[in-house]
């Protein structure tokens, strides 16, 4: 079902995809050790955060929390965003609208 939104979901996913890339051990989503992740090529690292952003869009929208690596992704309602952190750090955000 994924979140609520009104802008294009291309543009959504790609602000996405760019978000789950500044965590650094985003991989552990998909339970890859780190010497599989850094044996990938960038364009193979986009791919697999791009899957990523697309499995996280649609669970927010039954689970508002998700852990991705040391990374947490949560879903606002009420800002219409998807907010990412590390630790009590704000990274970025995506816009729902």
């Amino acid at each position: 079902m994924g979140v609520k939104h009104g802008r294009d979901y291309e543009a959504i996913l790609s602000d996405l995809t760019s978000a789950v890339a500044m965590i650094p051990d985003s991989y552990l989503f998909f339970d890859m050790e780190p010497q599989e992740w850094e044996v990938l090529a960038e364009a193979e690292r986009n791919e697999v955060n791009e899957a990523l952003a697309e499995d996280l869009f649609f669970a927010l929208g039954s689970q508002s929390t998700i852990y991705v690596g040391s990374g947490v992704v949560i879903y606002d309602a009420d800002t219409h965003r998807i907010d990412i952190l590390i630790g009590k750090e704000e990274m970025t955000f995506v816009t729902l609208i």
